[in-house]
């Protein structure tokens, strides 16, 4: 098959694209686990997510495309090729949300792949390789910490048994919602992890500003930023409010402020590029008319350049060692991923196929954490993005139009076929 015929028969598959049927879906799952001012709280392996999974195997019956899951509860939507013993091509993304989350982080990817193989099944395509689509179970993190459990149990980086443990705010373990879950959503057959995947090409809102203020459509993601966490303890000790000289406390509260105040100038970034945030203070004991005995904070460090994450992370150590006397200080680093080069084939393939398409397109990293960054090192990867309202993500706020959503839906058939056909 010719190049030439190949991409006719992409532009094929991405007109059969049903934008109303993939809005209509979001709006649907949007009603499962549905909180006020349009927002969603589907936390990984609760009873909402159970039943967004079981809506979504609902979906793919209906279509005769063969499901499986493997044992930390991926969900695989197939549909199969015209080579007997071809590897697939993957795509999709995971199901769950942030407590507060938004209607299209995550799902649009998912419902992306399942519109893309159902536009496939609607122009009588047939691709050499079969294509999965998949619902990554807990990218997200928010009710069993870390996220990313399901890419990495698929990849060979953690094993189920390292999560096993882990419990919940309610105090519920993970192993024990999985086998709820697993048990809830009965499948064709049992996946095993580790199996090999041709590519894989992940569907996502942008979550962030830059698509909709460049008047781009889609973005051909080339990788994403490297990051670092860092848990920052400050021992004090607590006074009397009344009582206490200032100078001879050792008031955690103010050592806290001094390394804020301090990081905030190493942390300057006149190109804007990095990114740093402190999203969690804590106080004890907290109380308005005694010295704070203690002091925790975050710290969330991302950047593309891995030299300037090293740097930086040496920085926040001594920095904050300075700052703080007279209290005692701890600086840990909680988390540790190198910025991730997606496929450039892959990436020049999305923006070729989106300008043939006839959308604007630019290439862009991605900023924030996703199951594709997981995958790079495991097969060629990469991602598609759309633009949503404002950069506006994790939030209930989070918009994104049908149209993006079905242009970006295009984008992702049209691919699918091309990487079918190799």
């Amino acid at each position: 098959m010719t190049e030439n015929v190949i991409r006719d028969i992409a532009r094929r598959a991405a007109a059969h694209i049903d934008e109303h049927r993939l809005w209509r879906r979001h709006m649907e799952m949007s009603e499962i686990g549905a909180i006020p001012n349009n927002g969603v709280n589907r936390q990984a392996l609760s009873k909402s997510d159970i039943a967004a999974r079981q809506t979504l195997i609902d979906w793919a019956r209906a279509r005769d495309f063969k499901i499986s899951q493997d044992e930390i509860g991926n969900l695989f939507i197939r549909r199969h090729g015209d080579g007997s013993n071809a590897v697939p091509v993957m795509t999709g993304s995971h199901m769950d949300s942030q407590p507060c989350g938004g209607r299209f982080d995550g799902i649009y990817g998912v419902l992306a792949g399942l519109e893309a193989i159902e536009a496939l099944e609607d122009a009588n395509i047939e691709t050499m390789r079969p294509i999965d689509v998949v619902a990554w179970t807990n990218e997200e993190g928010s009710r069993f910490d870390p996220g990313g459990m399901g890419s990495m149990v698929f990849t060979g980086i953690a094993k189920v048994d390292d999560f096993a443990h882990i419990q919940d705010a309610d105090g519920k373990y993970f192993a024990h919602a999985l086998e709820e879950t697993l048990k809830a959503t009965p499948v064709d057959s049992e996946r095993p992890t580790q199996h090999p995947i041709t590519a894989y090409l992940e569907a996502h809102i942008e979550q962030g500003p830059v698509l909709e203020n460049t008047g781009n459509t889609i973005g051909a993601v080339t990788g994403i930023q490297g990051s670092r966490r860092f848990q920052i303890n400050i021992s004090g000790e607590s006074a009397h409010a009344g009582t206490a000289p200032l100078k001879s406390r050792r008031d955690a509260l103010q050592s806290a402020l001094r390394c804020l105040t301090a990081l905030n100038e190493v942390m300057d970034d006149p190109d804007d590029i990095l990114r740093y945030t402190v999203g969690k203070l804590l106080i004890t004991p907290n109380s308005p008319n005694a010295v704070a005995s203690r002091a925790e904070f975050s710290i969330d460090l991302r950047h593309p350049d891995e030299m300037v994450l090293e740097n930086l992370s040496g920085e926040i150590g001594d920095t904050c060692t300075r700052a703080a006397p007279p209290c005692e200080i701890e600086v840990l680093q909680t988390f540790r991923k190198t910025p991730e080069d997606f496929n450039s084939e892959i990436v020049s393939s999305v923006e070729s196929a989106s300008k043939a398409l006839g959308f604007p397109t630019m290439k862009l990293p991605s900023g924030a954490f996703h199951d594709a960054g997981v995958m790079a090192p495991y097969c060629p990867s990469a991602m598609i993005f759309v633009p949503c309202a404002g950069g506006i993500s994790h939030n209930e706020a989070e918009f994104a139009t049908a149209s993006d959503l079905a242009a970006g839906a295009k984008v992702l058939a049209a691919c699918l076929v091309e990487l079918g056909a190799k």
